[in-house]
């Protein structure tokens, strides 16, 4: 079926490019998140960013529809009801090796809940993973006094590139929460930066307030911070009061968003960061 005719004077946006990329090998960092290592010829088609804090949104379609990647999202919105199209899921690129042609991907997994989770537990060599992007804005601050780092599992692979992008002389904190001692992964972190493991010990992930209870009351040294602050939106919210009301950073030292939000599922999320319970920061 062919898609309608713009209507006289627009013009449609040029559909943004598709990475085919082929998974080369999967292995488990912890109990519940998954590493995926995929590369292939369609690496060339990726774009090119260089911030630390990549991120790309993963197109993941249904098996049994027979769709084959690269997916024309325009067409198959004209052809297929909405639960029958691929579904876009941000997440992000933990490391990327243009030489080598591979990136890698790490997965939180909750069991069969959501997508792309128990998409990646049953990932084997040879599947397709279809991305676009990647993007990103936020790189560590080279000029500031010391780091932090806030977030929970979601934002673990965020924060573990921003760590390693890192000199050996930088110091600073990293709050990471995480469910069990049996979550906590190895990190490569300059021996200046004290690394902090919150555990929920299985209250549910999004139902605390350790990493903006562990903000406020942890130690703060002088000088300028360079702020990487990220995770569940209402933890966020919590957070953006310690550190803009509390501390007084201005908002140029912090990188603050939310990459979920507790009970909502990811469209929904996605759907109320253009409405007031959806926003974090104010434009």
């Amino acid at each position: 079926m062919s898609s309608p005719a713009p209507a006289p004077g627009s013009a449609r946006k040029p559909p943004r490019p598709q990475a085919v990329l082929t998974v080369v090998e999967t292995f488990w960092l912890s109990p519940h998140l998954v590493r995926v290592v995929a590369g292939g010829p369609g690496f060339a088609d990726l774009q090119e960013c260089d911030a630390t804090d990549m991120y790309a949104k993963l197109l993941f379609a249904r098996p049994d529809l027979g769709l084959v990647p690269p997916y024309d999202l325009a067409a198959l919105k004209q052809e297929l009801p909405a639960e029958d199209r691929p579904v876009k899921r941000t997440y992000t690129i933990r490391w990327l090796d243009r030489d080598a042609q591979r990136l890698a991907i790490d997965f939180v997994v909750h069991g069969d809940a959501g997508i792309a989770g128990p998409w990646a537990a049953a990932a084997k060599p040879g599947d397709p993973l279809v991305l676009m992007g990647p993007s990103g804005k936020w790189s560590p601050d080279p000029h500031a006094a010391w780091h932090l780092f806030v977030g929970d599992d979601s934002a673990l692979p965020a924060i573990a590139a921003g760590i390693e992008a890192l000199p050996p002389t930088a110091v600073g904190h990293a709050y990471l929460e995480v469910d069990s001692p049996a979550e906590i992964i190895s990190l490569d972190a300059p021996a200046g930066l004290d690394l902090h493991w919150l555990l929920r010990n299985g209250l549910p992930a999004g139902t605390t307030t350790l990493l903006a209870d562990a903000v406020s009351t942890g130690p703060w040294p002088e000088g300028r911070v360079d702020a990487f602050v990220h995770g569940e939106r209402g933890a966020m919210k919590a957070l953006r009061d310690v550190l803009f009301t509390e501390r007084g950073l201005p908002r140029s030292q912090v990188s603050l968003s939310g990459y979920w939000a507790y009970g909502r599922e990811e469209d929904t999320f996605q759907a109320e960061k253009r409405e007031p319970i959806g926003q974090i920061l104010e434009d």
